[in-house]
């Protein structure tokens, strides 16, 4: 009898995917606010000379941030796993239980997980390697994991960024760029959180409505703020 094959459809959100996500969301929404909160006491151009200062700092601040954190995840990972290769020599009957009691949370009992550790522990390379991903859950990071989210979380803020920012670049009257800004930037939002739903694994109209809700309300925050102080 004939059986349609079981395919599994899982979704493992990548490290650049994450990377284009927290660019471009923070790259969509704070120029616009910027933008928008000048637009009501400012001229086109002075919109455009903050929002461009604004998008090189802000892509520069998120690029460092993204590679400090990708620094800071390897140099842990190295930090644990030689702790990891110590313990395993120095502390080995306390390593060999904390791997029983492992196996015991996936329902091994006690006599059938020693003779696995037993195996483990003819391969301590492996043995760590276990350790580290099931006693502490760390996987290795790639070592040029740290320039490469740096890059893409910068260049991302700026696409994000000049969304918002280009209507003013053609509209002399800061009225109008605003409007013609908000249009799309809205529209971008609406898209971007679709997008991201769907790599996420989230429900994408939902997250398209809750991006573009966040993304206008940060807007219409600094529009009223400037508009109140000016």
């Amino acid at each position: 009898m004939p059986t349609t094959p079981h395919i599994e459809k899982h979704f493992t959100a990548s490290a650049t995917v994450r990377d284009i996500v927290i660019g471009m969301s923070d790259g969509l929404t704070v120029p616009f606010a910027l933008a928008a909160g000048l637009s009501a006491v400012a001229t086109s151009a002075v919109v455009v000379t903050a929002g461009l200062a604004e998008i090189a700092a802000g892509s520069i601040a998120m690029g460092l941030g993204g590679y400090l954190a990708a620094r800071s995840d390897a140099e842990h990972y190295v930090s644990e796993r030689h702790r990891e290769e110590s313990e395993i020599i120095n502390k080995t009957e306390a390593e060999i239980q904390e791997s029983v009691e492992i196996f015991r949370e996936y329902g091994l009992t006690a006599k059938e997980s020693k003779p696995l550790v037993a195996e483990l522990q003819k391969r301590p390379k492996a043995w760590v390697d276990f350790m580290m991903r099931f006693e502490l859950g760390l996987e290795e990071p790639d070592p040029k994991r740290a320039l490469t989210s740096a890059l893409t979380i910068a260049l991302s803020y700026v696409a994000g960024g000049l969304i918002p920012l280009s209507p003013y670049f053609f509209t002399p009257k800061t009225g109008d760029g605003l409007w013609i800004s908000i249009g799309i930037t809205l529209l971008a939002l609406l898209v971007f959180g679709y997008v991201k739903g769907r790599f996420s694994g989230a429900k994408p109209f939902r997250s398209a409505i809750q991006t573009m809700l966040i993304g206008g309300l940060a807007a219409a925050a600094a529009f009223l703020i400037a508009r109140l102080i000016g």
